[in-house]
């Protein structure tokens, strides 16, 4: 713990009261001991209403249609999941010896759940002040350079959009995994386009949500090959 608690100093700058909330926010449920998943829920409450806060101050012109889309596009775990590995929070995590050989530490729905897991742990350790500042150091300039929220549609939509327009048909979704307990599954889907020429998948807590990822993944690498 002397390791991760000298990152969590160096990173964001912040040091528990209670270093006990810390350890059970880097533990996964593979793990024994108290699991992060209670922390994660609390997380995920405290980081909507900051994030809801931060967007509603920095977009006052902005309807609620708008707010909804760019709080989604910061909190969305794939967005979760980057700033946990760039911040190196993976390599703290405490795992199962099965979750640490196949990568569990890489993963971006573990990851995600646990950076969710420490914004709740700095709430219950020091209250929403406290949580909220770390969420604003998290982020960075992420906070400082938010797109108009009027160019934000979801990805299945700016992928057909982006399909019809080369006179492409439509892409197809299809549900490949669903693994987890009844009361957190995690959903795994395929996305198609053009005729099976080009694959993705993605994951997510629902199988729209695994939509959307694939969906994101299917335009980033189709935008890629057209440059």
């Amino acid at each position: 713990m002397d390791k991760a608690l000298s990152w969590l100093d160096s990173t964001l700058d912040y040091r528990f009261n209670d270093e006990c909330l810390f350890k059970q926010a880097l533990t996964h449920r593979s793990s024994p001991g108290a699991s992060n998943e209670r922390l994660e829920f609390l997380g995920d409450a405290v980081l909507d209403f900051a994030i809801s806060e931060i967007v509603y101050a920095a977009m006052p012109d902005a309807d609620e249609g708008g707010l909804s889309r760019l709080r989604a596009s910061l909190v969305k775990d794939t967005s979760l999941a980057a700033l946990a590995a760039d911040l190196g929070l993976g390599e703290h995590l405490i795992l199962g010896s099965g979750e640490r050989k196949t990568g569990g530490h890489r993963r971006e729905s573990i990851l995600a759940d646990a950076l969710e897991a420490l914004f709740g742990a700095v709430f219950l350790d020091a209250g929403y002040s406290a949580s909220r500042t770390i969420i604003e150091k998290t982020f960075g300039d992420r906070l400082l350079e938010l797109p108009d929220p009027r160019e934000l549609r979801d990805p299945k939509t700016r992928l057909q959009e982006w399909l019809q327009a080369r006179g492409l048909g439509l892409p197809d979704y299809e549900l490949t995994k669903v693994s987890g307990e009844a009361h957190r599954q995690e959903f795994e889907v395929s996305c198609v386009a053009d005729g099976g020429k080009h694959k993705t998948a993605g994951g997510g807590r629902s199988r729209r949500s695994a939509e959307q990822a694939a969906a994101e993944k299917m335009l980033e690498s189709l935008e890629e090959l057209s440059t």
